[in-house]
């Protein structure tokens, strides 16, 4: 009994203790868990940039390999995200037209085309580059594809090699679109789009085509058409057949687009090089985008969100946009 009455006579302290005791080690587990972040940010830190110093290009100068072609490659879709895009592809083009021991230049092409201004931007690149090296030939070498923007490319070369089975061609442009309207009625669906603007819905498939909407965007598409029949006139000039479908959209084969003038004859990246180059050495000019930018683009917004989940940080919904 004395020394439960004892206990209880010193309680009040013994709790104050207690209590003590128990804030400092939630302090400590705080600080434990801060630190444990920042040794986690720190180890991610040294990963991305190992893995930025991994993907970098090593800039080797074209003088070192001797007289030899340079060789750029056009793979896939056509589009300011992907490998094949304006300003990779600007810049390899510009150090091979720059490089003196190059002695011609040689556009790879495999692609079924993309975006229209990307495609523009490297055709009046390649015409420009091509005025100022008068002495350096720019030849364009068509593998299984080369349609629609790939081929708006490809007529700015002072050539177009084929494979006799290559696709060629398809000179339009096009902008699909669907309507659900019905499916959406049937379904108990009700569209609710707001908008500012009479026509800035224009492309919603949940309404009628309306007239006027669908001149105006024909009228657009027109417009670019023109614009990339145009390029094709000024790239081929007379070596351009008369054929009333050439710039209907479709695509031919590699043996019918040496008929039609769309290319000048059967070759390969090697043979262009070996018999119309006499230069067997090939050089890889093609700047790839670095493959982890993306990923340490998105490792950086993860990363912003451990610091503030880890040091408990106060932000915004909004503060990491």
């Amino acid at each position: 009994m004395s020394e439960w009455g004892g206990a209880s006579r010193s309680g009040p302290k013994d709790w104050s203790l207690v209590e003590r005791f128990l804030l400092e080690d939630l302090n400590d587990r705080r600080r434990v868990r801060r630190w444990r972040w920042v040794r986690r940010l720190l180890v991610i830190a040294v990963i991305g940039f190992v893995i930025f110093q991994a993907g970098r290009d090593v800039s080797v100068d074209p003088s070192a390999f001797g007289p030899h072609v340079a060789v750029i490659q056009v793979d896939g879709v056509i589009a300011a995200d992907m490998p094949a895009n304006a300003d990779s592809l600007i810049d390899s083009l510009t150090t091979a037209f720059e490089s003196a021991e190059a002695k011609a230049v040689v556009l790879r092409i495999n692609s079924p085309g993309g975006s229209p201004v990307q495609s523009d931007e490297i055709y009046r690149e390649m015409r420009r580059l091509r005025a100022l090296h008068k002495d350096k030939p720019l030849y364009a070498v068509i593998g299984d594809t080369g349609a629609s923007g790939a081929y708006y490319m490809a007529a700015a070369a002072d050539r177009i090699y084929v494979n006799p089975a290559s696709l060629v061609g398809s000179i339009g442009v096009i902008m699909p679109g669907f309507g659900v309207g019905n499916l959406l009625d049937k379904l108990g669906v009700e569209d609710r789009t707001l908008t500012a603007g009479q026509h800035k819905a224009l492309l919603s498939p949940t309404r009628p085509i309306d007239p006027k909407e669908q001149a105006h965007v024909q009228a657009v598409l027109d417009t670019v058409h023109r614009q990339f029949i145009k390029a094709v006139r000024d790239g081929r000039g007379k070596r351009l057949g008369n054929h009333p479908d050439l710039f209907s959209g479709f695509f031919w084969s590699g043996e019918q687009a040496i008929a039609l003038g769309l290319a000048d004859g059967v070759g390969s990246l090697h043979s262009v090089a070996r018999d119309v180059v006499k230069q067997e050495k090939l050089v890889d000019y093609t700047q790839v985008p670095n493959p982890f930018d993306r990923v340490l683009r998105q490792l950086g917004t993860e990363v912003a969100l451990g610091l503030r989940q880890g040091l408990g940080l106060s932000l915004p919904s909004d503060g990491l946009r």
